[in-house]
């Protein structure tokens, strides 16, 4: 099993990164999270990893911290109907805090904005995790030290509300970084919103 990847970023997109590790260039697909991370291309990087062996093909995922990989595997592993691409969907939409804090919370309306997953789904996600015999009580445990900031709640009802209007999560997610590299202060999650919609158009 290939647990992480160290060497130069030799490739670099919202989905997807290559590793030079020796001469060698190791795919690997990366949730959006992971990618905001990322140091500039040509530069050393060490990626957590998962290896997904199927009939046809051994494809890497690979991760920032190891909250989003465990995070990943827990998906993948306890809930039915879940395979790699709605996890990094999941890991892409929100935030490790924030995703637990929406089972611990019941909250499958959140859950259910993410791009590629539906009511049914977060529905889902939420019973299977919570009846896991100490994940609930562990998140809730630790909720209220590492519970969302209001800036990390603001800026993720901004992509939420932008995706739900219909673009795409990566373009959301470009546009509100646009937005915040301006620096004008501290906009409002209604703010954020509109001046992204003039960044899209």
């Amino acid at each position: 099993m290939i647990a992480f990847l160290e060497g130069i970023l030799a490739e670099s997109l919202p989905t997807q990164i290559v590793v030079n590790v020796h001469g060698v260039g190791y795919q690997v697909l990366i949730p959006i999270s992971s990618f905001e991370r990322l140091p500039q291309i040509g530069a050393s990087v060490k990626i957590l990893t998962h290896l997904s062996v199927r009939e046809d093909a051994h494809v890497l995922y690979g991760f920032c911290t190891a909250g989003e990989r465990d995070l990943f595997k827990l998906l993948l592993n306890h809930v039915t109907g879940v395979g790699p691409k709605i996890a990094l969907a999941v890991l892409s939409g929100l935030s490790v805090e924030m995703f637990k804090s929406a089972v611990v919370a019941g909250d499958t309306g959140t859950i259910s904005k993410i791009s590629g997953l539906g009511k049914k789904t977060a529905e889902r996600i939420v019973l299977e995790l919570k009846d896991k015999v100490g994940v609930a009580a562990e998140w809730e445990a630790s909720s209220s030290k590492n519970a969302p900031s209001e800036d990390d709640i603001r800026l993720h009802d901004a992509v939420l509300a932008l995706i739900s209007l219909g673009y795409k999560q990566v373009d959301a997610h470009k546009a509100i970084r646009a937005v915040l590299k301006t620096g004008d202060g501290t906009p409002t999650s209604e703010e954020l919103i509109r001046q992204a919609l003039k960044v899209l158009s």
